[in-house]
C-alpha cells in the first residue's frame, strides 16, 4: 500500500453554527432550503448526530420513577450552603498573587532513566491471506468521481462533505463491487460514511417487491449505534424507500420487535440485543442478509462479544459481503478476519501515520506521594487551562460519578456518561455536550470509540488507559478532520510501560505539563471541605435506589397476582449468555486486566518476543550434536510425561515390571525351589497340573519355619568356617540382559 499523506480541507467535515442552535434548534426546513439555494455563498450544513430523538426525556423518566436528578441534588446543596462559600470567585483567586495567579507550564518531555524509549521495529502484517489491492486509489477530487447516485450526492452536499477522505476514496468503489474489505484509518477520517454510502447505493437497486433485512451493522456500544443510525438517516434523507432500524439495550423491546417484523432494509444493533431478538422474537431472521458490517471490530472482541459474533455469523448466509473497520487492528481481529471474510482487501489509508498532525500530546506526572491529590490536579487544570469542550476519561463508573459531583459542587457545568445510567440519561448527556450546554463530559471507555462530537478541544485521561490501543481511541475524540486538539494524560509511577509506548508514538512532539503547586494545594483544601456534601449526595442516591427497588418488587408481585395466567402462557425466554455466565466472564476479564496492568504488551513487543524465540531455535541448531540430542531427548521426555499425565488423569496407573527384572525373579525362585528340594522340603507351585506336596511334609507351619531357619543358619556357619566360596549356578542378573 503506497504511503499517501493527506490533509483535510476545512470545512470537509460537518460544521454547525452553535449560536443558531442555541437560539432556535429546529431549523431543518430552513437548512434544506439553503442546500437547494446554490447561489448563496455561505451555506448552512446539517449536523448528522442527533441523540435527543431516540428516547424519552430525562425529566419524564425522573417523574415516572419519582426520583430527582444529580443536578437537582447538587443545586439544593449549593443553596443550603448559602453564604458560606467554599469556592472562591475567579477575580478573588486572580488577585491573590501567591495562590492561583501562577500559570501552568508546558515544556518538552524529557524521559527519565526508567522511561527510556525501546528501540523495537514493528513487524509487518501477514498479507498472504489478503487479495492484492493493485490499482486502489486513495485520492478523489469529489464524491461525483466515486459514481454515487444523485440523492446521495445531494445528502453529502447538505452535510458539508466536499472532498472524500482517503479511506472513503479507496473503500467506496471497491464496496460497490461487493468485495470483502478490512479497512483501517486514523480516528476522525470518516469511516462511517465509507461503509454507509456504498451500502445505500447498493440498496437503491434492491428488489423492492420483497422486503427483507439486507444490511446488519454491529457496534460495541449503544451510543455508537445511535450515532451510526443517525448518520444513515441523514445520508438517506433524499431517498424515501430505505428504512433503518435501531436495535440496542435500554430502549423499548416491543417497539424494536415490531420494527424488525416490518423487515427494514438496514439494522444497526449491538450483538447481545440482536441475538436476543433472533432467539425469542417470532418471524425475525437473517436469511436474506447481503451485507455484514463490523464497526470498531477490535473493541467488539475486547468486550467479550467473540462468542456472540460467531453465533451471528452462523445465522448469516455464507454468500454475503463482509466489511470490518477500525482505527486499530489486533491479532484477535486477524483471526476473525480469516473466519468471516472471503479473499478480502486490506485498505490502510495511513500505514505510517498513527496520530493526527494537529494533535498536541501532553503528560502530567503524578508522583507516588501525590496520587491522593489527583482530583485537585484535575480541578486545577479545568479551572484555568482547559475550561470548555473537554472530555475527561475515568477508569471506573464510581470515579466518574464522584467527579461529576465534585465538578457540580465546584460550580462547573459537567455531564457524566457511564454504564450505571439509564439509556435516556446517557443520550441526554451526549446531547447536552454536543449543544455545548455543559463544558465537561466525564465518561468511561463507552465514549472512547467512534463518537464524533464536533468541537472537542481537549481530552484528559484522568485514569491512564490500560494499553496503547485504548489510548489511541481516547485521544482520537479530539483533533478530528484537521482541527487542532490537546490530549493530556495523567501518568503515575505504575504507568511507566504505557508512558514508554506514548513516547515512542509521539516522539519529540510529546510535552510535559507542570501544574502550579499553589493551585493544587488550594483545590485539595476545597475538596476536603466538600467531602460531607459528596457523602450526602451519595447517601440520598442510595436511599432512592432502595426505594425504587422496593417499588419494583411490589409492582412485580402485583402483576404476578393479577396477570398470572397470561404471564405463564408466554413461551419461556432463552438467553445466549445468562447473567451468571456474564458475571463469570467479567470476573475473569478483571483478573486478566489486573495481571496485564503491570506490563503493557504492544504489537511491537509481541513481534520482538517472536524474534527472540526464533533466535533461540537458530542457536540450538548450531549446538554440537551431543548437546542437541540431549535437548531433544529432554523435550521428548517432557512431552511424553505430559501426554501420560493427560491420558491417565482419571485412571490409576499400574506399576509395570521390566523383562530383565522378571527373569531375575524367576531365576531366584527356581534356585530357592532347588535348594528346598535338595533339603527334602515341600515345594509349593501355582502352575496347573503341578505335583502336590509330599506326605512327609505334614508338619505344622511354625515347625516348618523353625526348621528352615535352623538349616539356613547352619549353612551360613559352614560357609564362614570353610572360607571357600561355593560356586553358584546363578551368578547375577546380568546374564539375562540383552546381549
Amino acid at each position: 500500500m503506497e504511503d499517501l499523506e493527506f490533509a483535510f480541507e476545512p470545512p470537509s467535515d460537518e460544521e454547525i453554527d452553535y449560536e443558531d442552535v442555541s437560539s432556535g434548534g429546529e431549523d431543518d426546513e430552513e437548512e434544506n432550503s439553503d442546500v437547494e439555494d446554490k447561489g448563496k455563498s455561505k451555506r448552512k450544513t446539517q449536523s448528522p448526530w442527533d441523540f435527543s430523538s431516540y428516547t424519552e426525556s430525562v425529566a419524564e423518566e425522573h417523574a415516572r420513577r419519582s426520583t430527582t436528578s444529580i443536578d437537582d441534588k447538587i443545586s439544593k446543596l449549593i443553596q443550603q450552603r448559602g453564604h458560606a462559600e467554599i469556592i472562591p470567585e475567579k477575580d478573588e483567586v486572580d488577585e491573590d498573587g501567591s495562590s492561583d495567579s501562577e500559570p501552568d507550564r508546558q515544556e518538552d518531555f524529557r524521559p527519565e532513566d526508567d522511561d527510556e524509549v525501546p528501540t523495537t521495529a514493528g513487524g509487518g502484517n501477514n498479507r498472504s491471506f489478503f487479495a492484492k489491492a493493485d490499482g486502489v486509489s486513495f485520492h478523489a477530487n469529489s464524491f461525483m468521481d466515486l459514481h454515487l447516485s444523485r440523492p446521495l450526492l445531494r445528502a453529502c452536499e447538505a452535510l458539508g462533505y466536499t472532498k472524500p477522505t482517503p479511506i472513503q476514496a479507496a473503500c467506496i468503489p471497491l464496496a460497490l463491487t461487493g468485495r470483502d474489505i478490512c479497512g483501517s484509518a486514523i480516528t476522525g477520517s470518516g469511516k462511517t460514511a465509507a461503509f454507509a454510502l456504498p451500502t445505500l447505493e447498493r440498496l437503491l437497486f434492491r428488489p423492492k417487491h420483497r422486503p427483507a433485512i439486507r444490511v446488519l451493522i454491529l457496534t460495541p456500544t449503544r451510543e455508537l449505534a445511535v450515532q451510526i443510525h443517525s448518520m444513515i438517516g441523514k445520508l438517506a434523507q433524499f431517498v424515501t424507500d430505505i428504512r433503518c432500524c435501531l436495535v440496542l439495550g435500554g430502549l423499548s423491546m416491543k417497539a424494536q420487535e415490531s420494527a424488525l417484523r416490518s423487515m427494514p432494509d438496514i439494522v444497526v444493533a449491538t450483538p447481545g440485543r440482536i441475538i436476543d431478538h433472533l432467539r425469542n422474537s417470532m418471524s425475525i431472521d437473517l436469511d436474506d442478509l447481503a451485507v455484514l458490517i463490523l464497526d470498531e471490530a477490535d473493541r467488539l472482541l475486547e468486550l467479550g462479544f467473540e462468542a456472540e459474533i460467531r453465533e451471528l455469523v452462523r445465522l448469516c448466509p455464507k454468500r454475503r459481503q463482509t466489511m470490518l473497520f477500525s482505527a486499530t487492528m489486533t491479532e484477535q481481529v486477524d483471526e476473525l478476519i480469516k473466519l468471516l471474510l472471503n479473499k478480502p482487501l486490506r485498505l490502510s489509508a495511513d500505514p505510517t501515520t498513527k496520530r493526527p498532525s494537529t494533535l498536541t500530546e501532553e503528560v502530567v506526572r503524578i508522583r507516588r506521594m501525590r496520587e491522593g491529590n489527583q482530583e485537585a490536579v484535575l480541578l486545577a487544570l479545568c479551572s484555568k487551562t482547559f475550561t470548555s469542550k473537554v472530555i475527561i476519561f475515568s477508569g471506573t463508573k464510581q470515579a466518574a460519578h464522584r467527579l461529576k459531583i465534585l465538578f457540580g459542587l465546584a460550580g462547573f457545568k459537567a455531564a457524566e456518561l457511564h454504564g450505571n445510567l439509564t439509556q435516556a440519561q446517557r443520550l441526554d448527556a451526549l446531547e447536552l455536550f454536543r449543544r455545548q450546554e455543559v463544558d465537561f463530559l466525564i465518561a468511561t471507555n463507552v465514549a472512547a470509540r467512534g463518537l464524533d462530537i464536533i468541537g472537542v478541544q481537549t481530552v484528559i485521561n484522568y485514569e491512564c488507559p490500560r494499553d496503547l490501543t485504548s489510548y489511541v481511541h481516547r485521544v482520537g475524540r479530539t483533533a478530528r478532520a484537521g482541527r487542532e486538539g490537546y490530549a493530556v494524560t495523567f501518568v503515575t509511577d505504575n504507568d511507566r510501560s504505557l508512558l514508554k509506548a506514548i513516547v515512542k508514538r509521539a516522539g519529540s512532539k510529546l510535552k510535559s505539563r507542570i501544574v502550579a503547586e499553589q493551585s493544587i494545594t488550594k483545590w485539595s483544601q476545597i475538596i476536603e471541605q466538600m467531602e460531607d456534601q459528596v457523602a450526602a449526595v451519595l447517601r440520598e442516591e442510595r436511599e432512592e435506589m432502595a426505594l425504587r427497588k422496593a417499588e419494583m418488587e411490589a409492582d412485580k408481585a402485583e402483576n404476578m397476582i393479577t396477570h398470572r395466567d397470561e404471564i405463564f402462557s408466554r413461551p419461556k425466554r432463552t438467553w445466549f449468555v445468562t447473567e451468571k455466565e456474564k458475571k463469570l466472564v467479567a470476573k475473569a476479564g478483571k483478573e486478566a486486566e489486573k495481571g496485564s496492568k503491570k506490563r503493557v504488551m504492544s504489537a511491537e513487543e509481541a513481534e520482538e518476543r517472536k524474534k527472540k524465540e526464533k533466535k533461540k531455535r537458530e542457536h540450538e541448531k548450531n549446538l554440537p550434536r551431543k548437546k542437541r540430542r540431549k535437548l531433544e531427548a529432554s523435550r521428548e521426555m517432557l512431552e511424553d510425561v505430559a501426554e501420560n499425565e493427560g491420558n491417565n488423569r482419571n485412571k490409576k496407573e499400574k506399576s509395570g515390571i521390566s523383562l530383565v527384572d522378571l527373569a531375575y525373579r524367576r531365576a531366584k525362585a527356581a534356585k530357592g525351589a532347588k535348594k528346598a528340594a535338595d533339603a527334602g522340603k515341600a515345594v509349593r507351585t501355582n502352575k496347573k497340573g503341578a505335583k502336590k506336596p509330599s506326605s512327609h511334609s505334614s508338619k505344622s507351619r511354625p515347625e516348618e519355619m523353625k526348621e528352615l531357619f535352623q538349616s539356613d543358619m547352619s549353612e551360613k556357619k559352614q560357609k564362614r568356617s570353610s572360607g571357600v566360596k561355593k560356586s553358584s549356578s546363578f551368578k547375577s542378573k546380568s546374564r539375562y540382559k540383552r546381549r
